[in-house]
């Protein structure tokens, strides 16, 4: 019997070992349509913080690598301290200047409140709206970020409003089903998004939700990330916490 209580245990800290692993995950998109200009452009993904602390050596083997960071939602959660939100924020802002889309589960917490903190950090919010980057030859990329799907606060039309047809288009939502939203007019060329946490507990192809990855949805790269942190519990099987580190350049390169 107690060896069945030994096995268990060793498995209960195999799976909190797997939700607090610092697992980055390097993808390299290349694409016909994405300023030359550009050479090589570094976005830092991260998704579903939620109670986690980042880790600081995380940020050092990142650090002169990244161009930008983007926070893809559930940044923290209800009971979360916000003196552990601005530590987190503060140092994801040590790798580049950072930009965030709101999560469901940021809603729970005083949002006004989390939306000054973020503005106080030096924080750009990207709530249905974009920001454009300029190379020196003067070719742009936007970044598009959406507010959360789930409490329908979505507005892909404003996000996308000032954005003009010949710009090179990342749309960042914390919730993947945006996609179902997009049309093929808004071409859209790469999609962020987390949320599912990759099924959190899942027993190979079995889980609540399919695992992270990448995967080409009528002409677009969608990146789905597992996620950095937990919700319920501080637990992880089959789908690792990670976070991501893109490489975006022309084809022509």
């Amino acid at each position: 019997m107690w060896i069945f209580f030994v096995v268990i245990i060793c498995f209960i800290f195999y799976m909190w070992m797997e939700a607090h692993r610092n697992r980055i995950v390097r993808h390299h998109f290349s694409f016909s349509s994405f300023p030359k200009s550009f050479r090589r452009f570094h976005l830092f993904f991260i998704s579903d913080i939620h109670r986690r602390r980042v880790s600081p050596k995380l940020i050092e083997r990142l650090k002169g690598d990244v161009d930008l960071v983007v926070i893809g939602g559930d940044l923290t959660e209800k009971g979360v301290p916000f003196a552990r939100v601005k530590e987190n924020i503060e140092l994801l802002k040590q790798l580049g200047p950072v930009y965030f889309v709101w999560g469901n589960n940021d809603y729970e917490v005083d949002f006004h409140e989390l939306d000054a903190l973020l503005l106080d950090c030096g924080v750009k919010i990207l709530d249905n709206t974009a920001v454009m980057f300029e190379s020196e030859e003067g070719e742009r990329v936007a970044l598009i970020g959406v507010d959360d799907v789930n409490g329908r606060r979505d507005r892909l039309d404003f996000a996308l409003s000032d954005v003009p047809r010949s710009v090179f288009r990342i749309l960042v939502s914390h919730d993947p089903r945006i996609v179902q939203k997009i049309k093929k007019e808004d071409d859209i060329h790469l999609v962020l998004s987390g949320h599912t946490h990759g099924g959190q507990i899942r027993f190979w192809k079995f889980g609540l939700y399919e695992k992270g990855g990448v995967k080409e949805i009528n002409g677009m790269k969608v990146l789905v990330s597992n996620g950095y942190g937990t919700t319920a519990l501080p637990l992880r099987f089959g789908a690792p916490a990670e976070v991501h580190l893109l490489s975006l350049h022309s084809e022509k390169d």
